[in-house]
């Protein structure tokens, strides 16, 4: 049996290897169980329930084991878990292909048309069915065999692309000089070669600061371009490889792309919809494109250059209009914000809204000395309700983004009883010294809130069934609830309360929160339009047809950033949403929607009020009904894109959005 309590120090390759085949070993017990219920005797908690059950056993099983290759310092250990993950996602996709389990779930649902199903029930019932069908079960069998090889094709490819990204390791190699611009105290993190130099690698951490403020042009260039062929040898082969699969699936089911196979069960429903959100938005945004890089272009000439923006400059000449034209020097606000008293603040903030306490817990099975353990219990009752793990600082070999994790889902057992969920954050950001606190950019405060929002929708959810727990909504939903807490970070009153200058412990400023908040909309139409760039980019890669020739799409679609196209850069090599969000990045956006949209019930206070129902219709129900219902039940009316529209400075005319 999976052992119920998570607990990953001392784990040993073998211990891994074991876990995954107990998990297959018990999924494999629950199914024959299954199938060999006569269809006389078939109900809801044989069949349906069942299922769900396996769905939550893998679930454990990845966060127990597979996690592992995400977070382990242990390269070997990590090779292991990649594999038996890989093991594990071909099996559970395996079992979307077993006719015993479509023949169960078809026997119940001729019986169910007589029972009086709760609607969440019926609900997972019609899901399944789903999926099966969308598996192919209305082919013939030598079909479904050709889509099931397919599929097991994928998830290799998938875990190979990742595993690709974050193992690979480049750096410019420079000397003290050459760090013009950048602070001493991200300087002094720096590793240094035999020979003195410093070496800046592609980790967030190192490679952002750089690009936002190495007053060296060249080198600029010349790590953006290394970022830009990150794993680019071997990724993009496999990339198209995937592509070419996705296609012939979506082909053999019937559909005429692989974005019409994934958008039927999203809210956007078709390509259609999608490119003409994306389209719209582009075409409101070209005023202040262009605005926005007129005002660069004024930079650089004041700064010496010539006028040019290229798209590796852009950062630094936004860095540069913000210190000079706003007085807003990102690493001197970052001193206002050391990790700790940005903790405490966000934790006290999410508290207060939601009606919790996060109580820091010893934990000693965790599976790195940096990671912290907190239980999550209701204010009120003292009802511990879930716990999270935060894995903050980069290290050889870590997953190198930020994210949150679900280790184990909530869901609802026997007796009225409720699995406690567990889930971890995993970022990157610079760890704490003997000398120095780890001190967070602004940005990175907005990316911390921006992720323990996704902590908060796995650990608070009461869905009754795995299947529809916590962030498991539709995946251009799903970043929603996390976009609409990003704008704590741009509250007055919140960034006083959880500022404090590392030194003095004084909250930032007045008069630089006014500044700050100014300038907010600096370069909004660049960042907006990078991002339609990148879904755009997707949804291409995932049209018609089954060859697709990436680097010429690329290439082709990159006027709409403002920029010419970097040449010689494979920027989809490294961009590890396409698997995972393939046909889904737009999401980000279409979900910024509604998340923009749903902080306005925030603006006119009673944060506690709203926060309780917040947490009431949006986090505790997950999948349990279709986002844009969630929304308008939380609203109380239709969601509308003026916020979001207002929010990157442009008005309020209504896009595209159906």
């Amino acid at each position: 049996m999976l052992e119920t309590q998570l607990r990953w120090a001392g784990t040993g390759a073998e211990d891994i290897r074991a876990g995954i085949a107990d998990a297959i070993s018990e999924t494999e017990r629950i199914v024959a169980a299954l199938a060999a219920v006569p269809d006389a005797e078939r109900s809801f908690e044989n069949t349906v329930l069942a299922l769900d059950s396996v769905t939550d056993l893998i679930t454990r099983a990845s966060g127990r084991y597979g996690f592992l290759s995400q977070v382990s310092d242990d390269e070997q250990l990590r090779a292991v878990a990649h594999e038996e993950e890989e093991r594990l996602d071909v099996f559970a996709t395996e079992l979307g292909f077993r006719e015993e389990i479509d023949r169960a779930l078809k026997a119940y649902a001729a019986r169910a048309q007589t029972e009086a199903l709760a609607a969440e029930a019926s609900r997972l019932l019609e899901f399944e069915l789903r999926d099966y069908r969308r598996n192919g079960f209305e082919l013939p069998a030598a079909e479904r065999a050709a889509i099931r090889e397919l599929r097991e094709r994928l998830v290799s490819l998938g875990i190979r692309f990742r595993r690709t990204i974050d193992e690979y390791d480049d750096a410019i190699h420079i000397t003290r000089d050459q760090l013009a611009g950048l602070p001493d105290a991200y300087i002094e993190r720096l590793k240094r070669d035999d020979d003195g130099c410093y070496r800046v690698s592609l980790d967030y951490p190192e490679l952002h600061p750089f690009l936002d403020a190495a007053r060296d042009a060249a080198l600029r260039s010349e790590l953006f371009r290394k970022n830009h062929n990150k794993a680019a040898d071997s990724n993009v082969e496999l990339l198209e490889e995937a592509i070419a699969v996705r296609h012939e699936i979506a082909a053999r089911l019937g559909y005429d792309s692989w974005a019409a196979y994934v958008l039927e069960t999203r809210m956007a429903k078709t390509p259609d919809a999608v490119l003409e959100f994306l389209t719209d938005l582009e075409a409101r945004l070209q005023p202040k494109l262009q605005s926005d890089l007129a005002l660069l272009g004024e930079m650089s000439r004041e700064s010496g250059g010539d006028g040019t923006v290229g798209i590796a400059d852009y950062r630094y000449l936004t860095n540069a209009v913000l210190r000079e034209r706003y007085q807003v020097d990102p690493f001197v606000v970052a001193e206002y914000f050391p990790l700790e008293a940005v903790l405490d603040g966000m934790f006290d903030i999410y508290q207060r809204m939601v009606g919790v306490r996060f109580e820091p817990v010893e934990a000693p099975g965790v599976w790195h000395e940096d990671v912290r353990a907190f239980d999550i219990t209701d204010r009120e009752s003292g009802t511990e309700r879930a716990r999270f793990y935060m894995d903050l600082h980069p290290r050889t070999g870590k997953f190198g983004h930020a994210a949150a994790f679900t280790l184990r889902g909530g869901r609802l057992l026997a007796a009225d009883a409720y699995q406690t969920p567990v889930s971890a954050i995993v970022a990157n950001f610079t760890k704490p010294t003997a000398e120095s606190p780890s001190l967070l950019r602004h940005g990175e405060v907005v990316t911390l809130f921006h992720e323990f929002g996704h902590i908060l929708h796995q650990t608070l959810t009461r869905a009754p069934y795995s299947r529809f727990s916590g962030t498991r909504v539709e995946r251009d939903f799903v970043e929603a609830p996390s976009q609409m807490l990003e704008h704590w970070c741009w509250q007055p009153e919140m960034l006083r309360s959880f500022s404090r200058h590392h030194e003095t412990g004084e909250p930032l400023p007045e008069d630089l929160i006014e500044r700050m908040i100014a300038a907010k909309h600096l370069s909004s139409a660049i960042a907006t339009c990078r991002q339609i760039y990148f879904a755009r980019l997707d949804l291409a890669y995932h049209g018609p047809g089954e060859q697709k020739d990436t680097d010429a799409i690329a290439r082709e679609l990159h006027p709409i950033t403002g920029f010419d196209f970097p040449e010689d850069t494979h920027f989809q090599a490294g961009f590890g949403h396409l698997f995972g969000y393939d046909a889904g990045y737009y999401g980000y956006l279409w979900s910024r929607v509604f998340g923009d949209d749903m902080f306005t019930r925030f603006e006119t206070g009673q944060m506690e009020t709203v926060g309780a129902e917040y947490r009431q219709k949006i986090l505790e129900p997950g999948g349990t009904n279709d986002a844009d219902h969630l929304v308008r039940n939380f609203l109380g009316r239709e969601p509308t894109p003026e916020a979001f529209l207002r929010d990157l400075g442009l008005d309020s005319t209504i896009i595209v959005l159906r």
